[in-house]
């Protein structure tokens, strides 16, 4: 796919991949054997029809195509740029066993994109109004799909959204070069247009209860995410800059820091910053971090072999100009007078056998101990859901760190008539797992509601 040279888009904030051409999606449509039993679908979280929507564009009908897309997923645009196909259905196209498999994500992405040079898009059929009301708790990945599947089958539907913005982590963790907010908010609008009544600024938990919430909702389905970043625990954390990336993300994508003063949320002037984490959050913030005219490195404890973030972030990240410390540790923060971070201790680290993921386990180098200049540190080590919902919701089952227990195959939880999916079940993962959690539930909820 064609995208902006380096040394150009690491001075702004623009989409790095430009899209498919219509010529090129058909060409690379062609390519695909159009298999009696394709296994690209049991990759797709979503059940997309794969083969359908590829075989409309090899015939240029891209009308056909689209509504293929959207009779499985509400969100193409948004999944033909974030989704990780190379892990799912292109991992397992029959044409990877001849060093080529189709790329689907792209031509997602391209029918998405061509619908809205249409104009208005074509509208589903809703089904007649059935009275029953569902509310979901979240406007990310999870609770939209929710909601797209249910108000096309007659339900009344509400969305809840703590935040001032519909999306979740698509409009304040994914930064706009990587996911043009324009796009989430022309989904969004989409749903709208539907029927799903959108509340902002309404915080469960606060707001009003889940139990609250159930004696006006026959259902409820709670996709809040996971929220709550993890720091490790070492000293200097509490220093003057020193992130969690869900503030630094936060404040440069849902509240556009990085077109201030144009928009009111201003952000120090960083000239080094040290992100800690090696999966595409961690690509994020060193990006944007860049993108301010700050050298922008990775530090960390694994090898390049082991970075968890998608091969094309890490290209992206390493053409762009960000530098990688691997096998590298902070083990200590340092800092001014004044409580600003100054510098970053670290330990250098070896690899030894592998752990319970599979990568090999790092192992600290005794002696190695080296000290960074650093003004700014961003914590990309992950994230759990926050406490507030379950710890206002008697009845509601807990795991270990934090997450809402539910059925893999249905979303129920332990309270009746609420359902759960997504980040704040499964931890932090991708917005297609949790596209396809909401699905599950979607089905659920509506097997439920048929039967009332």
């Amino acid at each position: 796919m064609p995208k902006q040279a380096p040394e150009v888009r690491r001075r702004n904030f623009d989409e790095v991949a430009l899209g498919y051409l219509a010529e090129t999606a058909v060409q690379e449509a062609k390519r695909c054997l159009g298999c009696k039993k394709p296994k690209c679908v049991l990759g797709c979280p979503v059940e997309i029809d794969i083969p359908g929507f590829i075989q409309s564009i090899a015939q240029r009908d891209f009308v056909a195509g689209v509504r293929i897309l959207k009779e499985k997923n509400c969100l193409p645009a948004v999944c033909g740029r974030v989704c990780p196909q190379e892990e799912q259905c292109e991992e397992i196209c029959v044409l990877v066993k001849k060093g080529g498999q189709i790329a689907i994500g792209r031509l997602e992405r391209f029918l998405a994109d061509w619908e809205a040079g249409q104009g208005e898009p074509e509208m589903p059929q809703i089904s007649a109004p059935t009275g029953r009301k569902v509310a979901v708790i979240g406007g990310g990945p999870a609770g939209l799909t929710v909601a797209g599947d249910l108000i096309k089958l007659g339900h009344h539907v509400t969305i809840f959204e703590a935040l001032h913005k519909m999306g979740g982590v698509l409009v304040y963790g994914i930064p706009e070069f990587r996911l043009p907010k324009a796009i989430v908010q022309r989904e969004i609008d989409y749903l709208k247009k539907m029927g799903v009544e959108l509340v902002t600024d309404f915080v469960v938990g606060k707001t009003r209860t889940v139990d609250s919430l159930l004696e006006e909702y026959h259902a409820i389905f709670v996709g809040s995410g996971a929220g709550l970043p993890w720091f490790m625990n070492i000293p200097g954390e509490n220093l003057n800059g020193v992130y969690s990336a869900n503030e630094y993300l936060t404040r440069m994508n849902l509240m556009k820091g990085f077109q201030f003063p144009q928009f009111p949320t201003p952000i120090k002037d960083h000239s080094r910053v040290a992100v800690i984490g090696g999966g595409n959050v961690a690509m994020d913030c060193a990006r944007t971090a860049l993108r301010l005219g700050a050298e922008a490195r990775i530090i960390y404890r694994r090898s390049r072999q082991e970075l968890p973030a998608r091969l094309e972030e890490i290209e992206n990240a390493e053409e762009e100009g960000v530098i990688f410390d691997f096998l590298t540790l902070p083990i200590r923060y340092m800092g001014d007078e004044n409580g600003w971070v100054r510098k970053i201790e670290c330990l250098r680290m070896k690899l030894g056998e592998p752990d319970a993921s599979g990568r090999r386990r790092p192992v600290p180098i005794e002696g190695s101990e080296f000290i960074l200049p650093m003004d700014a540190v961003i914590c990309a080590i992950g994230n759990s859901p926050n406490p507030l919902i379950a710890a206002t919701t008697p009845g509601l089952e807990v795991g270990k760190r934090g997450n809402i227990v539910a059925d893999e195959e249905t979303g129920r939880t332990s309270k009746e008539r609420v359902w759960a999916g997504g980040d704040v079940v499964t931890g932090a993962a991708t917005v297609i797992q949790a596209m396809g959690a909401g699905r599950k539930a979607a089905r659920s909820i509506h097997e439920y509601l048929s039967g009332l």
